[in-house]
């Protein structure tokens, strides 16, 4: 018996619980996305659940700092070069990805390290 993905859901990324104000804000502010409210019997652990576009992201806490890797999300956008206008305009550092995959794309961190890949098709 085999079975098909149909969907991609949500992606979960870590943050320090001393920093959730300035990353919310990240997600909030310097990414624009639309924040959704969380399950009641989750909404204790702080945090948040934002959309992005068909799928959700969602920012637990954790006490421990999150450490730098090559780990990643991916979010389409419909306009790369508004969007590298937009981080640098909240003085984002981007790293240039240059085209793999059918995407053109660079890479951003949030503010607790997360990397996040900015990508049009």
């Amino acid at each position: 018996m085999t079975f098909h993905i149909t969907a991609f859901d949500h992606v979960n990324v870590a943050v320090p619980r001393a920093r959730e104000a300035e990353v919310l804000r990240f997600y909030r502010e310097v990414l624009g996305l639309l924040e959704i409210p969380k399950p009641v019997e989750l909404r204790s652990r702080g945090g948040a659940w934002f959309e992005a576009g068909n799928a959700q992201i969602h920012v637990s806490l954790e006490d421990l700092e999150v450490p730098q890797s090559r780990r990643h999300f991916c979010i389409l956008v419909d306009n790369l070069d508004a969007a590298r206008h937009a981080m640098k305009r909240h003085h984002v550092a981007i790293e240039e990805g240059g085209t793999a995959e059918g995407l053109t794309r660079f890479f951003i961190r949030d503010p607790v390290g997360n990397r996040i890949e900015i990508g049009y098709r």
